[in-house]
């Protein structure tokens, strides 16, 4: 197991700043979102401790931080006129015909029998 560059109050100090969001930090992109460059930049300035990318990805999980992607949602997007259309709309919608419950007799088939061809013999 790797050895951790930061010591526990160090951890929970950058805890606290994650918290506070990348716009504490000057970073005023379209994307409100930590990323581990970010999160690797900010270990520097703050600490003066050095880490890979691939390296904040790991200390972020052992410490049970996960990678989240944030769901993107249309500025148009109408919340009452979708419950109304999966109440009404989609209730009528045929739903899939079942799956056949006629056993299948495919030769490639789990569990189907393969034909041996009858091998060559030669006359001696």
């Amino acid at each position: 197991m790797a050895v951790e560059r930061l010591s526990g109050a160090q951890w929970e100090r950058l805890e606290r700043e994650l918290r506070r969001g990348p716009l504490a930090y000057g970073w005023k992109d379209d994307s409100r979102d930590w990323t581990l460059k970010r999160i690797k930049l900010l270990i520097g300035r703050l600490f003066h401790v050095g880490y890979t990318i691939q390296g904040v990805w790991k200390l972020m999980r052992r410490h049970g931080w996960t990678a989240q992607v944030p769901v993107r949602r249309a500025l148009e997007r109408d919340t009452g006129a979708i419950a109304v259309w999966k109440a009404e709309v989609w209730s009528l919608v045929e739903p899939i015909a079942p799956v056949s419950s006629t056993p299948c007799t495919s030769a490639t088939a789990a569990g189907a029998r393969r034909r041996r061809s009858p091998g060559r013999t030669t006359a001696t």
